[in-house]
């Protein structure tokens, strides 16, 4: 039987990132992955949809480029195309990935992990043991029950996060149902590529950890070309058509498809024989990563925690850190996040309701986007940045963003949030002109005294 330091379940951007931590700091160490390296994040998730969502700004660029002074005639969408240049960045990646956990002589075990006890795995009939064991087996979609859902899926009238990503053909109209960060991302890309796009979401709002504000204005925008249901159940599907409940009223609504995106569970089927500590989000960690059984650590969207690829990243670091005799947390207050559309949203820290709801004396300072050179340049001016302080000293309490590379502006808030800066060292701080960046110069400005061009 193979020992290991350190053994990781799953290699997604929490497992991968945590062996090839571990190696570089001197560990012996496995990785055990059922399907391709990478996890959701490479294959099924974050990368591939970026991948459409680019495409789908290039066609959206075409269809606007008189506006910058260029003709273009019979502008057409290539699907099978668009889905190959997705194929061939995301197989570019697995494999960068797998390079890399080679390079660093981490053990790449090829089959299903199941854990017996806390010290070793089966590997499809093959044994491993370690002193450590990092699960890292990442979510999968949640299927509601739903009468009819279960035959549509069959169909494949009914897909989830992972089919939508490899359709034969374009869809002329798609239901979401669910209008959470994925589902919004979904209806962006198809909408922009010209499909009838609706949105279920039984909520009061949908996006709702995201600052009323940013979603206020963001909806304003959605609404466009987007169709958005709210206080709406689905309450039955029958193959196309999708019955939902809207006060009491029973309405019905028919697509190509349907994308069910009413969220993720955690992948708990690893072990039979572990009697880990459990919640509705995931596995149970403390601030170590450490479950309530010793040397067994959980990271990324099995723990439930945040589910953001980058969180797990940084959990698996905490992890191998804490397993090797380094003392490490995370500070999930200081954990940007991102949406990813046509405007992005972005946002570190607290929301103006919970900076309430706490009762903290605090300041908003906003810049409308439109009021920069390089937006109007670009031609992309929808939306402002919103800074909450902290009144007495200017402490940064949330930062939240809606407009073109958002995702991009939103980690100078970070850093200076990570080393306790202020507003004030916001506004001191020189960015070049002309770029998107001055749009969180002036917001310091404003929280300081006022902004210098509104």
């Amino acid at each position: 039987m193979m020992d290991y330091d350190i053994i990781v379940l799953g290699s997604g951007p929490g497992g991968y990132v945590a062996a090839i931590k571990a190696a570089q700091l001197g560990a012996k160490v496995a990785i055990v992955e059922k399907n391709d390296i990478g996890g959701v994040c490479l294959n099924i998730g974050c990368i591939p949809t970026k991948a459409l969502l680019s495409s789908a700004k290039v066609y959206r660029d075409f269809l606007n480029a008189e506006k910058f002074g260029i003709k273009a005639n019979n502008i057409d969408v290539d699907w099978k195309s668009v889905i190959s240049r997705k194929n061939q960045i995301v197989q570019r990646l697995t494999k960068g990935v797998k390079f890399l956990l080679q390079k660093n002589k981490v053990d790449i075990i090829s089959g299903y992990g199941k854990i017996i006890n806390k010290n070793t795995i089966d590997v499809e009939g093959k044994k491993i043991s370690s002193k450590n064991i990092i699960i890292a087996t990442g979510a999968s979609p949640i299927i509601p029950p739903i009468p009819g859902v279960k035959e549509a899926i069959e169909k494949n009238i009914i897909v989830t996060s992972k089919e939508i990503l490899d359709l034969d053909k374009l869809p002329n109209s798609l239901v979401i149902i669910g209008g959470g960060v994925i589902g919004v991302e979904f209806a962006t890309i198809f909408a922009t590529f010209g499909a009838k796009v609706t949105i279920i979401e039984r909520e009061n709002n949908i996006l709702l950890n995201v600052d009323d504000e940013i979603r206020k204005e963001f909806l304003k925008l959605l609404h466009k070309n987007i169709t958005v249901l709210t206080k709406s159940e689905v309450v039955k599907v029958e193959n196309n058509k999708v019955t939902y409940k809207t006060d009491n009223a029973n309405h019905t609504t028919e697509a190509d498809k349907i994308l069910m995106s009413v969220g993720m569970k955690p992948n708990l089927n690893f072990s039979d024989t572990l009697n880990l500590e459990t919640t509705k989000a995931g596995i149970k960690v403390n601030k170590q990563m450490e479950t309530n059984i010793k040397g067994i650590y959980a990271i990324g969207d099995v723990n439930g925690q945040m589910m953001l690829a980058h969180v797990a990243s940084r959990e698996g670091i905490v992890a191998v850190h804490n397993i090797l005799g380094k003392k490490d947390e995370i500070d999930y207050q200081k954990i940007p996040s991102g949406i990813y559309g046509f405007p992005e949203i972005a946002m570190v820290g607290m929301t103006e309701e919970s900076v309430k709801k706490e009762n903290i004396p605090y300041k908003v300072s906003k810049f409308p986007i439109a009021a920069n050179g390089k937006a109007l340049a670009e031609g992309e001016s929808d939306g402002f940045i919103k800074i909450i302080t902290e009144s007495k000293y200017g402490e940064i309490l949330g930062i939240h963003i809606l407009g073109n590379h958002a995702t991009e502006l939103i980690s100078e808030g970070v850093v200076t949030m990570e080393l306790e800066g202020t507003v004030y060292e916001l506004a001191k701080s020189v960015h070049p002109h002309p770029t998107i960046s001055e749009i969180i110069n002036e917001a310091a400005h404003g929280a300081v005294d006022k902004p210098i061009h509104i």
